[in-house]
């Protein structure tokens, strides 16, 4: 997929702005806080509806205004999709493919494929397990776009039950209302499972593509190893038995739960364990050591999203090769090639050899404004 405009109005720091990508890889330059790294947010939206900036809308919208949009058109094997998302304050958005609004936002998922790779997910590895669980819901939505709304769904019923908990923390009358947390428990561990089981199919897709790539990073000289520890036991893999154990723990801790006023049972508690040569990598792995490990998952996420869409995702690199040792950014460099589409921002070019250059779109951000250099 080619991704071959893109137009902003009031979003961020840009009023209005059209760029034109015209070469496979394009090179966005310019000072820190002129608007880079806003523009490849713009694009991780289309194919994610998500940021991993911010999580409120009005945060996308330029200061004094209600409501900011993003265009653009995509070529793909099946013809050229027109892309629109509109952002609000208030938080209601509305998305439109080929001039047609859309009813449902999942519709909209998986026009678009994009692996976002920034500084920020050096935090994947030494990070909370939110931030790694967030990770690979991002990387599920693009697989399996109706995993958007099993999480909307569960999300959705968590904070139904945790209001109820709360509520019923101090009520006397609790146990006549036991019948009503029933209900709650039966839609958490139906969701539930749902999501568990599309996370731990993920890892193991991903875990043998990210393991080559970590071998040949690190010159065979490191395992990689990726664990999905669920909060639910799941020895057995039937949906019914997920279901019936999740179910379980959730009677198991239903005094605690009462007691603190809030779910402690469920996938919204899942871990990734990432481990270098049976280490855990976010108590004992090196800097080089997380850096490799985290280039590792996101070229598997390339390849992944490739392997199940039939089409080479878009990758977004916000100011990451300043992070990256010489030794590493070859690598990314050499795996891209001009296999991906491929936007890259940067505060100078002198990270980039003369070929990556003269075979570059170099464009030019300053104050919200996209020139060519």
């Amino acid at each position: 997929m080619y991704l071959k405009t893109l137009h902003l109005r009031q979003f961020r720091n840009y009023k209005e702005q059209f760029v034109e990508f015209s070469a496979p890889k394009t090179i966005l330059v310019g000072n820190n806080a002129q608007g880079k790294s806003n523009l490849l947010e713009a694009v991780e939206l289309l194919a994610t509806l998500r940021s991993h900036r911010v999580s409120r809308d009005k945060d996308l919208v330029r200061d004094g205004e209600e409501a900011a949009r993003v265009n653009a058109s995509l070529v793909r094997d099946t013809g050229v999709s027109e892309l629109s998302l509109i952002v609000r304050r208030n938080g209601r958005r509305t998305v439109a493919l080929n001039n047609e609004n859309l009813r449902r936002q999942m519709d909209f998922l998986g026009v678009l494929n994009a692996v976002q790779f920034s500084s920020l997910d050096l935090e994947l590895v030494r990070g909370s397990p939110e931030t790694r669980r967030n990770w690979l819901d991002t990387l599920l939505i693009q697989l399996e776009p109706v995993y958007a709304r099993i999480l909307h769904e569960y999300n959705k019923v968590l904070r139904q039950r945790n209001a109820f908990l709360k509520n019923a923390k101090d009520d006397s009358a609790f146990s006549a209302k036991h019948s009503e947390l029933a209900i709650w428990d039966a839609q958490l561990a139906t969701t539930g499972t749902r999501l568990i089981r599309r996370r731990e199919r993920a890892i193991k897709r991903l875990l043998p593509i990210a393991s080559a790539w970590h071998a040949d990073i690190s010159g065979s000289t490191e395992i990689l190893q990726i664990k999905y520890a669920p909060n639910i036991p799941i020895e057995q893999q039937q949906a019914e038995e997920v279901q019936q154990a999740f179910l379980e723990k959730i009677q198991q801790r239903a005094i605690a739960e009462l007691h603190q006023g809030t779910t402690l049972v469920g996938p919204h508690r899942d871990e990734i364990e990432l481990s270098i040569n049976q280490t855990p990598a976010r108590q004992y792995g090196s800097q080089g050591q997380q850096r490799t490990l985290v280039l590792a998952l996101k070229l598997a996420e390339l390849q992944l999203i490739e392997e199940v869409v039939g089409e080479s995702p878009l990758l977004l690199l916000d100011d990451v090769l300043a992070e990256l040792d010489l030794s590493r950014q070859n690598q990314l460099l050499d795996a891209i090639q001009d296999r991906f589409q491929t936007l890259i921002t940067t505060t100078h070019l002198g990270a980039f050899d003369s070929q990556w250059l003269n075979s570059s779109q170099i464009l030019s951000v300053n104050a919200g404004q996209v020139g060519n250099i």
